[in-house]
């Protein structure tokens, strides 16, 4: 299909029965802010449009994904059935289920073992990678973490990441080499105090502490690429894009 052209596939060492896709803004028919394969029901977008965006996404599938019910936290559930429930990662071992998560500047994780035997999909924005998401993704799924590879999908860049002293502070508190991923900005008119952080660096530090020493992807920005990506903080209304991961059956990749 033509969107498949603008999509993107990661290019990590995911064993053959291991899929993923990533869907970015283009190949879909919603109009308006959301144009145009926007796949969020809760962005105000006509829902026979998102409807229409999620047929032909699913056109790619071996099944109907796993939508989650995003809140910015740290629970972890296994998927099965069609029913939305609310979490901020899943996994599966079973071949055909997909997983999903939505985003708009937010930063996807997918997971996999070497062996080829889970997949795990993980919606990391600031507040659920600094509670810890990742870490508890790694935990729930059924190998050593040393045995993951993950790979770290389109979000918002680490020159336009503007956030103040709460984030730098929720990052510090759990671990001080964070300070690493922060940029001092010069201070405003109120002498308030900014900084530039690196979502793509945190994440890293972030499984490298849960034992995932396998991490590829990264240098998208979903904020500086209007025309491949939607974002929250540029457009403030708009679409969301995907990240997926399946098996494929044990006795074809």
């Amino acid at each position: 299909m033509h969107q498949l052209a603008d999509w993107i596939v990661p290019d990590w060492p995911a064993p053959a029965r291991v899929h993923c896709l990533i869907t970015t803004r283009v190949g879909g028919v919603s109009t308006g802010p959301c144009a145009s394969m926007n796949l969020g029901t809760r962005v105000g977008d006509d829902p026979v449009a998102v409807a229409r965006n999620r047929d032909l996404l699913r056109a790619l599938l071996p099944g109907e994904p796993f939508w989650l019910r995003q809140v910015h936290g740290t629970r972890v559930v296994e998927a099965h059935g069609c029913e939305e429930v609310e979490a901020d990662a899943s996994f599966t071992t079973a071949p055909g289920c997909v997983c999903v998560v939505m985003v708009a500047d937010c930063l996807p994780v997918l997971f996999c073992d070497r062996a080829g035997s889970v997949v795990a999909a993980a919606h990391a924005g600031w507040r659920g990678l600094s509670a810890g998401v990742l870490e508890n993704t790694a935990a729930a799924l059924p190998c050593p973490p040393t045995e993951l590879i993950a790979y770290l999908g389109p979000a918002i860049g680490p020159d336009a990441f503007e956030v103040g002293q709460d984030v730098l502070a929720a990052f510090l508190a759990v671990d001080a080499r964070a300070s690493e991923a922060f940029l001092a900005k010069a201070p405003g008119p109120q002498g308030e105090r900014k900084w530039l952080a690196d979502l793509y660096a945190l994440a890293r530090q972030r499984l490298g502490r849960a034992g995932v020493g396998a991490v590829y992807g990264g240098g998208f920005c979903t904020y500086r690429d209007g025309a491949r990506f939607f974002s929250h903080r540029r457009d403030s209304r708009g679409g969301r894009q995907a990240a997926l991961i399946w098996l494929g059956d044990q006795s074809r990749p």
